[in-house]
């Protein structure tokens, strides 16, 4: 398929995956809008160093997915939605959940019903791994039971049934796209890879909370790649497909990874406040890719290894613009 001059929305443009897609859009050639969170400061988030001149085949737009008739207005005229927009990170749901389930649950109805009204080609919705709660089995795959085990992960398992209902009711062509954890360039310290980079980088001790959850990690340019196969592959339609490496590593071993190639004489210390609820606390993922690569032809290209030395590269160059000192949920 080509992309050259296909109209497309991409949601949480300004995020870090969603600007990774935006990326990789405008080098094939897709007319490109991105919708981003609206603020006062007009801040285009990870978009705002790389696009803050008029560039050719992308307009930027802010606002919130929450009001329906400005979703309408961003449909309007689309051939390809990219549906990334959401509220992140699990300990923020536990002091605002209220936020979560009007923002992924009734802003992705918002996005569905624009996309039905105005009759788009394809949908790719995002999800994640955080439905399936501590694994039953490993690998993961598709059939796994959804437990919600913390308010953001409730709140994807319901976006995640918006988007299947309104292909099963209305034949509108969606895809969703459910990934491990995706790390990289740009990303917030909400996230575990880019909170022991920033501060090996900046003291001799890192504050972690548990050490002994394993994640399956997947270099973002690989998660792109699956958002884009996915969009193009019309074997995706109606299906929920898993995006991962299909390898786990537990905190405690990312740690020394990381620790080994930025500063080896850090030592981590356990911080009590960064410790989940047990009950809320997914103590493994590890995905089962399999049907990525059936359905969509996806394999992941880049190793941890690799991808640890690309991020911590590119976050040796960006250290200033991280809070390194501030524990965020």
């Amino acid at each position: 398929m080509k992309w050259q001059d296909k109209r497309v929305l991409v949601t949480g443009a300004g995020g870090f995956i969603g600007s990774h897609l935006v990326d990789e859009l405008l080098n094939k050639g897709a007319e490109i809008t991105a919708f981003v969170h609206y603020n006062a400061r007009s801040d285009w988030g990870m978009l705002e160093e790389r696009y803050n001149k008029r560039i050719p085949n992308l307009k930027v737009i802010a606002g919130d997915i929450t009001d329906s008739l400005f979703v309408k207005k961003a449909v309007s005229g689309k051939e390809y939605v990219f549906h990334l927009a959401a509220l992140v990170g699990i300990p923020y749901s536990y002091a605002a959940p209220e936020s979560y389930i009007n923002t992924n649950i009734k802003g992705t109805l918002n996005i569905m019903q624009a996309c039905l009204d105005a009759g788009v080609d394809r949908v790719v919705h995002t999800s994640t791994s955080e439905v399936y709660g501590s694994a039953q089995y490993t690998p993961i795959d598709e059939k796994h039971p959804l437990q919600a085990q913390s308010p953001y992960s409730a709140s994807k398992i319901g976006a995640d049934k918006i988007a299947e209902s309104f292909y099963c009711s209305f034949g509108l062509p969606i895809t969703t796209i459910r990934p491990f954890n995706t790390f990289g360039p740009r990303q917030s310290t909400r996230a575990v890879i880019p909170t022991i980079i920033t501060q090996a980088l900046t003291a001799n001790f890192i504050k972690l909370g548990s050490l002994t959850p394993v994640r399956d990690l997947t270099f973002v340019a690989d998660t792109v790649q699956g958002f884009i196969k996915f969009a193009e592959s019309p074997k995706t339609i109606g299906k929920t497909i898993n995006i991962g490496s299909g390898h786990g590593v537990s905190i405690g071993e990312l740690a020394a990874l990381i620790i080994k190639k930025v500063n080896p004489n850090a030592s981590i210390i356990c911080d009590n406040e960064r410790i989940r609820p047990d009950k809320s606390e997914v103590m493994q993922l590890i995905c089962d890719n399999r049907w990525a690569k059936d359905l969509a032809g996806w394999e992941p290209q880049y190793s941890l290894q690799d991808g640890l030395s690309l991020t911590i590269d590119w976050m040796k160059e960006h250290i200033s613009s991280y809070k390194t000192g501030h524990y965020t949920v």
